[in-house]
């Protein structure tokens, strides 16, 4: 398959790349500061902004999957949209977990001491997702990782949810760049949640 990673070069996109590849995908890594990365084996780098909408579809078009991998802090909806409107591609988007629900049915942004510095980026994210709720004309898939998201282990051991935060035995709630790339590239070859948010966690 021909996938787009757009925010190629961030903390998750480089782990989507990476996950891809290994799969035999042809990528096209998307972004900025693409003229810094090393030539690497069935990717090609291309550089392009999010803003210029008409580049950007442009480039995107054509591939079976497009994901966006960008702080949400910095991001206008419309730009995402419009390239997805305009490519007729499948939007797929690297989420937060702020707008999960607790067990007990709270979303998690809500609830009393919530840090105010992770809001910045908690509160867009969770407005982009319900922009996508509220019904748009191309198809998406929003993935939410659990409230804990970094470096780690590539284990293949997680689990999937829908609108709940997953949280484990110990009480953490968790998952590794590299697992939450396998998650996504799952979904891209074995779709199951076209046009809905899901979750994953170990």
């Amino acid at each position: 398959m021909k996938i787009a990673i757009m925010g190629a070069t961030g903390n998750a996109g480089q782990r989507l790349v990476t996950e891809a590849l290994r799969r035999g995908h042809e990528v096209t890594g998307i972004s900025r500061h693409a003229d810094t990365q090393e030539a690497r084996e069935g990717v090609t780098w291309v550089m392009a902004d999010i803003n210029d909408t008409d580049d950007m579809a442009a480039k995107v078009a054509g591939h079976d999957a497009a994901i966006l991998s960008m702080p949400f802090r910095e991001l206008d909806s419309a730009a995402p949209f419009a390239v997805a409107r305009k490519s007729g591609v499948w939007l797929l988007v690297v989420g937060g977990a702020a707008s999960l629900k607790t067990e007990a049915g709270d979303v998690l942004i809500d609830t009393p001491g919530f840090p105010d510095f992770i809001k910045v980026e908690a509160e867009p994210a969770r407005q982009f997702l319900n922009e996508l709720k509220a019904g748009v004309d191309f198809e998406w898939t929003f993935l939410s990782p659990a409230m804990f998201f970094g470096p780690g282990e590539r284990t293949g051991s997680f689990r999937l949810g829908d609108e709940t935060l997953l949280t484990a035995a110990d009480g953490k709630s968790s998952i590794s760049y590299e697992d939450f790339a396998i998650a996504m590239l799952d979904e891209i070859e074995n779709p199951k949640h076209k046009n809905a948010r899901f979750t994953v966690g170990y």
